[in-house]
């Protein structure tokens, strides 16, 4: 049983591979596209767990609610990534079985 680690094959020719099936992944226009989706979900978070701070003094209800609305837009920016990849994936299989 022969393993690519194992071949005779040097790592340089592995990495050259590896270059050559990248594309380019991130655009300036996906860019701008995600960072307009995550600030609009960061504002909408905020309207919503602000209401929510058990809190009269208004720096309290700032700091919390932004603090929570960033943890809450963190996960939203990591599903957005994953949701890309995905997408992606499948794209090229659909393009590869035709």
């Amino acid at each position: 049983m022969e393993f690519a680690w194992t071949s005779r094959r040097t790592l340089h020719s592995h990495v050259g591979d590896m270059q050559q099936q990248e594309s380019k992944l991130v655009t300036p226009a996906s860019l701008a596209i995600d960072a307009v989706l995550v600030i609009i979900f960061f504002v909408y978070m905020y309207s919503v767990v602000s209401t929510h701070v058990p809190s009269k003094d208004h720096r309290m209800i700032l700091l919390w609610g932004g603090l929570g609305s960033a943890c809450l837009t963190g996960v939203f920016w990591l599903t957005l990534q994953m949701f890309r990849v995905v997408v992606r994936a499948q794209r090229q299989a659909a393009k590869g079985s035709n």
